[in-house]
């Protein structure tokens, strides 16, 4: 059991060093901003905590006076809630509110440290057994210094659960928006090890014995500050990731025209402006080429196209639309993108023999599906050329 509360603990310290590590890189062009100074001390004050809590896990004393570990843990703890708070408080406001609310919290954790140290040794803290930390032992004043830092650590949490959601949709910034998400959901996290944590010393006290359960506190908090940690440095990160979200989509997407792109320029090889297989080193810009060449080259295959078959060729791997509206209508879109593509693949074949249907479509522009949205004429051609790649290269 110590094992698995060692390793809890050395997790929390690693997420923690690692969000530091992370945003110390930053220090050059953010040190002036009070909110990143505010956000380095939390986690100074966040990697002491957990780093006391594994010393405290591998023996008695620390510096020589015992049990010193677990006092520095748990005011680091109460001091790292109170920067945490801050922190939230610098994101959503600004001006004199955010330094109203700001001293009012640094005195709190302030006053419940003094009280905490004074309890600590009030109760014979340096010669108590460690075990009396985690259980409280029946002693009335170990109790009360427990339970008071288990409240320090929970009316955080219930505070910043509460200003998250509120404060998520104030920011119109994407990335702060999630890391105030994803702060909830630490919040929550961490507020379940406060409670699994009381459990343990009312449990304890009243001489009942939970076994294993008692790693459930320990279990919540590592992964607790794992989120923690990520959200604190989510709005430095979170845009980057977002970016690379959409660059891999874009060539998801570029990758997926392909096909039909290659057919439609070996039938009208005037549609590229550039030497085809040049690298992608401008994606969007190459994506943005690639729909408009696929477009000038269905232009140009519109005399070849026969008004009087619409329908999915054989094989075409048209979906279903059972189920839900929703579903429904995805059916049909794929329907129509697969024949969509069935009268490409035709008018391709109808192209290279010369053939010119008597019902074509040479007039007038294309469908409904002509998008103003780029996105959305990106997804409406990919669908039509996983249909068209699905149907076989027209020869």
């Amino acid at each position: 059991m110590n094992t698995i509360r060692t390793l809890c603990f050395v997790i929390a310290a690693l997420s923690s060093y690692a969000a530091l590590v992370y945003r110390l890189c930053q220090v050059r062009r953010s040190w002036r901003e009070d909110a990143y100074r505010t956000l380095v001390a939390t986690l100074l004050l966040q990697c002491l905590t957990f780093t006391m809590g594994a010393v405290a896990m591998s023996g008695d004393s620390f510096l020589g006076v015992g049990n010193l570990a677990i006092l520095i843990m748990h005011v680091a703890a109460v001091a790292f809630c109170v920067s945490a708070q801050i922190i939230l408080l610098r994101w959503a406001t600004t001006g004199e509110e955010a330094a109203r609310k700001s001293r009012r919290w640094l005195i709190t954790g302030i006053a419940l440290n003094v009280l905490l140290i004074a309890l600590f040794f009030v109760a014979d803290g340096p010669s108590r057994p460690s075990s009396d930390f985690d259980t409280g032992s029946g002693r009335p004043l170990i109790l009360t210094y427990l339970l008071l830092f288990i409240v320090s650590q929970a009316v955080p949490c219930v505070t910043i659960w509460r200003q998250c959601g509120p404060y998520a949709r104030m920011t119109d910034k994407a990335s702060l928006r999630q890391a105030l998400r994803l702060m909830s959901v630490a919040a929550v996290v961490l507020f379940l090890y406060c409670t699994a944590r009381t459990v343990n010393i009312l449990t304890a006290a009243a001489g009942v014995d939970i076994g294993a359960w008692k790693l459930a506190s320990n279990l919540f908090s590592a992964a607790g500050i794992v989120l923690l940690s990520l959200s604190l440095t989510m709005p430095s990160w979170g845009a980057s990731v977002t970016g690379l979200r959409d660059w891999a989509r874009g060539y998801r997407s570029y990758r997926a025209l392909y096909p039909l792109w290659r057919d439609l320029y070996e039938s009208s090889p005037d549609i590229v402006l550039e030497p085809p297989g040049a690298a992608v080193s401008d994606l969007d810009y190459r994506l943005h080429r690639r729909v408009v060449e696929i477009r000038d080259g269905w232009r140009d295959l519109r005399p070849y196209i026969d008004r009087t078959t619409d329908d999915c060729a054989p094989g075409g791997g048209g979906t279903d639309g059972g189920g839900t509206d929703g579903r429904a209508a995805a059916g049909d879109e794929d329907r129509q993108a697969c024949a969509e593509a069935a009268q490409l693949r035709r008018a391709l074949l109808a192209k290279r023999a010369g053939t010119v249907p008597a019902h074509n479509k040479d007039d007038g522009d294309f469908e409904d599906r002509d998008a103003d949205d780029f996105h959305a004429e990106v997804v409406w051609l990919t669908k039509v050329a996983s249909a068209y790649r699905r149907l076989g290269r027209a020869e």
